[in-house]
Parts: structure tokens; C-alpha cells; sequence
């Protein structure tokens, strides 16, 4: 059965873990401590998104990558966290000033000072994590097709909802954003059709393309209250997009008292941040921890290139996290089905498609 996305265009900005408004000077590059390997004169370096590298997401999971690669490599990687997006040009120019051989940056939002400098510095590699706009010699991106599991969770969430109502939300109308939004309301589709239910989705509409967002990435109130405006809706599971508003998510679901799960997305945010974990029923996961230190690990050793790393269910560059503390709550044969969905995924059977979809 083929099940496919239908949406307008996307508003060409952004990434998950951005933008909070405080005017605040570039970071300076700051030495991250590994434990010693064989010596490398290779050094790589990393510039964040305004989320910083401790937001149990996005940043942290690329910056994990990095030290992970580093550690191996017996170097110490440098690093600038933005603050705001006044901050990523003069961050990026920062490693190049420290000559890193390689330049990581994270976050759709930081394309522009990206491709700038990379143009400026022919001589300096650089990678983007969920950007794929740049066309360079010196710049690879790192992608993922979150949609095909994010598929798998709105489908967990169907499967999985007593009141009949799952419900999603997020930071910004942005490409990385939404793509998670329509696989999941797409998965919630499939599960109504082979099952011949009508679950409802609140937050986000595929064909209009039209839904719920808080206008930015921090945990907040706005984040909070938009939250508290699905669970008036009568949804019992919700999946907010987008760094750290899960916290505000997890904030108004307890302050209601329902019974509510929640799906975390890139990291497992179960293992990530066990102060939520009570609420997880799973996470859609997006591999840019091994996705980062394979792509520095290579660019080490020579073998740097401009081809997107694509993450999909097929590379286990995407996927569901497990149920952890709701293992013994989902239905006993859901794991079964979603084995089966996701292996008519990898080999076309099932089709799930979004305008943010990378291209393979």
C-alpha cells in the first residue's frame, strides 16, 4: 500500500534546537577534553545551533559525534555554541581562524554563513547537519528521512491512544520541523486504514498544511501553552518537534493529570533525559551521533567528499526507539506490525514521502 505525504511548499528556513532572542557576543572556541588515542594532526571543530550542546537533542547528539571521532583520533576538537543567529558567522569564522581542517555545523539555519565561508575557504572542509542546499566541493551534508520513522510513530501513537486523538506540535514551520509532523500523521493514516479506525490528529494538517508551532525552540511558556492547547483537544498522546519545547510538553502534561504519553524526537529522549522518561511511550530517532563521527572519521583519513550521508530505516540512520516503561502498555502485537511497516518501507512496498524529504 503506498501512503504519501501531500503538502504545499515550506517556508526554506531553519533547523531543529534554534533561536532565542538575546543579543548576545560569538562564543569563543572552547577545547573539548578527550582521552588520549594515537596522536592526529587532523582537528575537527563544531559550531552549534542556538540550542546549545547540552540540550538532550539536536546539538548534543552532533556534538557527541564529534568527541566520539575525536576521542578515536587523540586530538582535542574545537567548539563555539551560538547563542543566537547573530552568532553563526562569526562562530564559524572563529574555527577557521583556529584551522580547523574540519567544520561542522548544526542546523538548517546555519546554511547561509555556511555556504559563505566555505566559499571563502576553499581550503577548509566543511559538513551541515539537515541541510542538503549547499552545492560545494568543500561541504557535505548530513540528511535524514525522519518522516519514514516518524511513520512508524504515528502509527505507534494510533495503536497506542484510548480517547481516539494523538495530537503534535512544533518550534518552527521549517523543513526539518514538519517532516516529522507529516510521517507521523501519515502513520496515523495507514494505521486507520488497515485497521479501520479513524483516530484523529490535532496540531498539524497534512493536506493544508497548516498546524501548531510556538514560533521558536525554547522550552518556555508559549511552548507550554501550546501544548496545553492539544491536550484540551482530547489527545492522549502527543510528540512535540523540536529541541527542547518537549520539556514545556512534558511540564503541561503533568500539570494536567491525564494520562498522556509523549514521543521524543531525534535522541531517545527516555535515555537522554530521565527526568521525562515516565512519559515516553518512544522517540523518533535521527542517528546524528554515528552520522558525525563516521563523516569525521573519514574526512580524518583522507576520504572527505561532498556526497550527502542520507540517514533512513535502511542504514539505521533513523528509527524508533523501543517502549521502555510502556513495553507492557502497547498491544502485544504492535511491535510485529511495526516490524512489518518498516521492512515494506525499506523495500518500497510502502511509500512515505514529504516535501522535506531527502532526496536518495
Amino acid at each position: 500500500m503506498t501512503i504519501t505525504a501531500r503538502k504545499a511548499g515550506l517556508l526554506g528556513l531553519a533547523a531543529v534546537g534554534v533561536m532565542s532572542l538575546l543579543a548576545a557576543c560569538s562564543a569563543a572556541p572552547s577545547d573539548t577534553s578527550t582521552s588520549g588515542a594515537a596522536k592526529s594532526d587532523f582537528l575537527p571543530c563544531m559550531v552549534s545551533d542556538s540550542g546549545g550542546f547540552d540540550d538532550h537533542s539536536f546539538n548534543q547528539l552532533g556534538f557527541e559525534g564529534l568527541n566520539q571521532a575525536a576521542d578515536k583520533l587523540g586530538v582535542k576538537p574545537k567548539s563555539a555554541e551560538s547563542k543566537s543567529e547573530n552568532d553563526f558567522a562569526p562562530n564559524i569564522q572563529s574555527m577557521v581562524d583556529a584551522n580547523c581542517n574540519l567544520v561542522v555545523t548544526v542546523g538548517f539555519l546555519l546554511a547561509d554563513a555556511t555556504k559563505k565561508a566555505a566559499a571563502a575557504n576553499p581550503d577548509v572542509d566543511f559538513a551541515i547537519i539537515d541541510d542538503s542546499s549547499i552545492t560545494a566541493k568543500n561541504v557535505k551534508p548530513i540528511i535524514f528521512d525522519t518522516a519514514q520513522a516518524a511513520f512508524l510513530a504515528g502509527y505507534t501513537a494510533a495503536s497506542y491512544s484510548k480517547t481516539g486523538v494523538v495530537g503534535t506540535f512544533g518550534g518552527m514551520q521549517i523543513p526539518t520541523v514538519t517532516i516529522f509532523m507529516d510521517g507521523f500523521a501519515d502513520g496515523v493514516k495507514y494505521f486507520n486504514d488497515q485497521k479501520s479506525k479513524s483516530v484523529k490528529v490535532v496540531g498539524w494538517n497534512v493536506d493544508s498544511q497548516k498546524g501548531a508551532f510556538t514560533g521558536g525552540f525554547d522550552a518556555n511558556e508559549t511552548a507550554k501553552n501550546t501544548a496545553q492547547g492539544i491536550i484540551d483537544q482530547n489527545a492522549d498522546v502527543i510528540m512535540p518537534v523540536g529541541g527542547p519545547i518537549y520539556q514545556s510538553a512534558a511540564a503541561a502534561i503533568k500539570d494536567s493529570g491525564k494520562p498522556i504519553a509523549m514521543i521524543g524526537v531525534d535522541a531517545d529522549v527516555y535515555l537522554s533525559d530521565p527526568s521525562v522518561k515516565t512519559l515516553l511511550l518512544t522517540s523518533v530517532m535521527k542517528g546524528m551521533k554515528p552520522a558525525t563521527n563516521d563523516v569525521v572519521t573519514a574526512a580524518a583519513a583522507g576520504k572527505f567528499d561532498s556526497t550527502p550521508y542520507v540517514g533512513t530505516l535502511k542504514n539505521d540512520g533513523v528509527g524508533l526507539a523501543p517502549f521502555h516503561d510502556f513495553s507492557s502498555k502497547v498491544d502485544s502485537g504492535l511491535q510485529g506490525e511495526l516490524d512489518k511497516i518498516k521492512a515494506g518501507i525499506i523495500d518500497g512496498s510502502i511509500t512515505v514521502t514529504s516535501p522535506s524529504s531527502p532526496k536518495q
